[in-house]
């Protein structure tokens, strides 16, 4: 039994992927990974015993779960302004992607009222052409699946629910297959995207103002390797429940990092993507040297935030053992196999012990 004390699990398999895509001695490659073993900080637990859990237990059988309707299809209100700021993006993003610009060649399932054209983005239709199909959702569901989507929602209203979710319930809300929206590189990049991590890292982290965290591109005068030096020298002496919180926001960060890394528009025209590993992008962001040491640690946080999630989970499984609780789709048979392929995962989850 793994001795661990414990986001997703195919993040794992995807830096094996990335990690092994080339090979050199001393090159950035090799370095990306070179202190990313043995123990996690905070925790009793080491990243070769969580590679061998998840790679050969987990990632199996959420490949498989992933592909059921309950957790394929997904509700979200596309048009949701952002409560923060003024989006100034250069192509109006507004669904975590990159907004379709006014084209014939954009399929019905994308050119809908779910995007909105700000003013300027109106006057950008050409620098935006090439933007459109590789950040675009793909909302087009098959007439059978919205019949069954609407029984769900007849099913969801009769049942007590843990909390409102605005987003659910907006009269704006439509379904997205998830399987056709792959997290993967959207082309949303620069000071949009930086300005968005800098408010959920300064906002949310407990850090003091004085301490810079490092490598952040909007702090002005920064100092390199000395501001990293400072910043983890603050984060060792702030209790361990703050430093938590900060290695679960980076590994999200990292997370999503690695999604864009390992499926990237890699050449190919518009209308015929090509999407693969880019190494290249991984490396900026990962590699020890050119992140002045940042991207091993940025690794070992994602495994950080495994744990909390298996931790989490092992937690949870005693409400989805209750036989009145069901992953409701309409088609009973199909939704006592998701339901008992949930279960089987969530049961995974106790062959690793905590500390």
């Amino acid at each position: 039994m793994p001795s661990c004390c414990p986001r997703a699990p195919a993040l794992l398999c995807l830096l094996a992927l990335l990690g092994c895509a080339r090979s050199g001695s001393g090159s950035a490659e090799q370095r990306c990974f070179c202190q990313v073993t043995g123990h996690i900080d905070d925790c009793t637990c080491d990243i070769e015993t969580i590679d061998t859990f998840n790679n050969y237990k987990v990632f199996p059988l959420l490949q498989r779960l992933l592909e059921s309707d309950y957790f394929r299809y997904y509700k979200v209100n596309l048009k949701k302004q952002c409560p923060f700021w003024h989006d100034h993006s250069h192509c109006g993003i507004r669904d975590c992607a990159v907004r379709p610009c006014q084209s014939n060649e954009v399929p019905d399932g994308i050119r809908s009222e779910s995007f909105k054209y700000s003013r300027e983005a109106n006057s950008l239709a050409e620098d935006c052409e090439e933007a459109e199909k590789l950040g675009a959702v793909d909302n087009s569901l098959s007439e059978e699946t919205v019949q069954a989507v609407l029984q769900w929602t007849r099913h969801d209203d009769s049942a007590d629910t843990f909390c409102e979710a605005d987003d659910i319930q907006s009269p704006e809300a439509e379904y997205v297959d998830l399987l056709l929206n792959p997290e993967r590189y959207t082309g949303y990049k620069g000071p949009e995207a930086w300005k968005i991590w800098n408010s959920i890292y300064e906002e949310n982290c407990f850090k003091p103002h004085s301490v810079k965290r490092p490598l952040n591109p909007l702090a002005p005068g920064r100092a390199g390797e000395n501001e990293g030096n400072m910043f983890y020298s603050w984060l060792q002496d702030v209790c361990v429940e703050k430093r938590a919180f900060y290695k679960l926001i980076s590994g999200l960060h990292a997370s999503i990092n690695i999604h864009l890394s390992a499926r990237y528009l890699l050449q190919g025209t518009w209308s015929e993507n090509e999407w693969g590993t880019n190494v290249t992008e991984f490396q900026q962001r990962f590699d020890e040297v050119l992140t002045l040491g940042e991207g091993p640690k940025r690794l070992k946080n994602l495994y950080f935030i495994y744990l909390i999630e298996l931790r989490a989970l092992s937690k949870v499984l005693p409400f989805f053992e209750r036989s009145d609780f069901q992953l409701f789709t309409g088609d009973s048979s199909r939704d006592g196999e998701t339901k008992s392929l949930l279960l089987e995962i969530l049961h995974l989850t106790r062959w690793v012990t905590f500390s």
